[in-house]
């Protein structure tokens, strides 16, 4: 599943550097109208005010799909002192109840965010596109500045949590198949290879 994991981490990647973007291109934007310049008059008539709502909403997609990434990766915080405590067929047996919790709980948010994204105007807008019956279907709700469906924006749940539950599973099928969990070694820097031996010596 290495598309899958390039999947995710491109999106998040993506995610984190367009509200970057626009935070930053807001803020220069917000101070550079106060100055008395030539370019004064222009950028009073550039319209930011979605710049803030866009970059929750970033931020929520990066969110949800960085929780995902987590459960992969094996960052996720969890209070594990006891568990270790135990003999290892026990330990076992703890660690895949706890996943395969996880997963149940992230299965229950996802069927039931899509559930919400349906009928709070998904319905309504795929009825439309295909061109069928309409009748008794609501358009639903708009974001306030950006006046996006508010459905397009919900979607984060039911796509960001069936992400997290199909990872819950991928790491409980690998710890039952290995008995390994996903660590993540805080001292890494992404990006950064070890050093060759060879040029090290050099």
């Amino acid at each position: 599943m290495k598309w899958l994991d390039h999947l995710e981490e491109w999106l998040i990647a993506t995610l984190m550097g367009l509200a970057t973007l626009i935070i930053f291109v807001s803020v220069v934007h917000r101070y550079a109208v106060g100055f008395n310049s030539p370019l004064q008059d222009w950028l009073l008539t550039i319209d930011l005010a979605w710049a803030q709502e866009a970059t929750i909403y970033l931020f929520v997609w990066m969110a949800k799909f960085g929780a995902a990434y987590g459960v992969r990766t094996g960052i996720h915080v969890g209070v594990d002192v006891l568990i270790n405590q135990l003999a290892p067929h026990n330990r076992k047996k703890f660690v895949l109840f706890g996943l395969l919790a996880g997963a149940l709980f992230t299965g229950i948010i996802a069927t039931m965010g899509a559930g919400f994204v349906w009928h709070n105007g998904a319905n309504y807008a795929f009825h439309h596109a295909l061109g069928l019956d309409m009748t008794d279907l609501i358009e639903g709700p708009t974001t306030p500045d950006l006046e996006w469906p508010t459905w397009i924006i919900y979607c984060a749940i039911p796509l960001g949590s069936s992400l997290m539950c199909f990872r819950f599973l991928q790491v409980a099928w690998n710890f039952l198949r290995t008995g390994e969990l996903p660590h993540h070694d805080h001292g890494h820097v992404d990006g950064l290879d070890d050093e060759d031996p060879a040029n090290a010596s050099a």
